[in-house]
């Protein structure tokens, strides 16, 4: 019996909390759990889990057991890869979740560009803006714009996210200047509703003081694009992020107003569970997004009046 296999088998039982979750992330029927978690309970001597109709509780001995095993196999998969990393070789496949616009609009190339740079690697990538669980959808990591609340993650920050006021020369024309962000009352504006307050628009002025405008909003929407769309076609003004706005400010089609302003206060950030390691393709890959985006990326070049 391949002892190792019940171990991986256990450590991802308790993880799931469900024998159905834990076949579906190990590609194993039931039953084969099942079996596997009687013949390695036979074989200690203990009862591991308690198991009813509606849970799955984890006995005093299965918790100790429990912690051992995952160390035991970070260190083995941790050992395996710093062994491939030696020979210049990584290998395996990261599991990443991301924000729906940001992938699409930056991490595809940038995970394109890595694939070719480490041939044996492979991606798995869930594009949405929903809240992921990290740990009972393995992922590795996740990437999350805003500012963090949990600390039962570990994170790394690869980017600043700015965002910028902006809206059609169009629109500009027909309401006149804007000033001030109380002027944002008197026009359309478009909101971004995934977020807290999403009609409360948070800024700093020039002496760091924080304010915010409260609006009603001529469109809500949980999607930056369809937003920087809405803005193109003179419907309103966004505060929208500049990795989404900032071909369009190029291009002329949006126009960027009070700059002098920072406008709320996010971060992008790469986030995975508190492991003692990271494997070394995982590790690689972020190092890998720090140095594409960093403290300038390329998205704000065009940006230099956005403080």
């Amino acid at each position: 019996m391949n002892h190792l296999e019940q171990i991986r088998i256990f450590v991802t039982l308790v993880e799931c909390q469900s024998s159905t979750k834990a076949a579906d992330k190990l590609g194993i029927a039931i039953s084969a759990i099942t079996r596997r978690m009687k013949e390695l309970e036979g074989r200690l001597g203990v009862q591991l889990l308690q198991r009813t109709t509606r849970r799955m509780h984890v006995t005093e001995d299965g918790e100790f057991y429990y912690q051992r095993c995952k160390q035991i196999l970070e260190d083995l998969d941790e050992t395996e890869s710093q062994v491939k990393m030696a020979a210049g070789e990584l290998s395996g496949t990261i599991k990443v979740a991301t924000p729906l616009s940001f992938g699409i609009g930056h991490l595809s190339s940038a995970m394109s560009a890595f694939m070719h740079l480490h041939e044996q690697v492979t991606f798995d990538i869930d594009m949405s803006d929903r809240q992921v669980d990290i740990i009972d959808e393995g992922f590795d990591l996740a990437l999350r714009i805003g500012q963090l609340e949990d600390s039962s993650f570990r994170a790394r920050k690869l980017a600043e996210i700015k965002h910028v006021v902006c809206c059609s020369p169009s629109l500009l024309k027909r309401y006149g200047p804007i000033n001030h962000p109380n002027d944002l009352k008197n026009m359309p504006v478009l909101c971004y509703s995934n977020i807290k307050q999403p009609t409360r628009w948070r800024y700093k002025d020039q002496q760091a003081n924080s304010h915010s405008v409260s609006l009603t909003p001529r469109m809500l929407s949980n999607n930056g694009d369809a937003l920087n769309e809405a803005a193109i076609a003179g419907l309103g003004v966004i505060c929208g992020t500049t990795f989404i706005s900032h071909r369009a400010i190029a291009e002329g089609l949006l126009v960027p107003v009070l700059t002098e302003y920072k406008w709320f206060d996010m971060n992008l950030y790469a986030i995975y569970p508190q492991t003692r390691y990271l494997t070394a393709r995982v590790r690689a890959f972020i190092d890998y997004l720090i140095s594409r985006f960093g403290e300038k990326p390329y998205w704000d070049q065009c940006f230099h009046r956005v403080k």
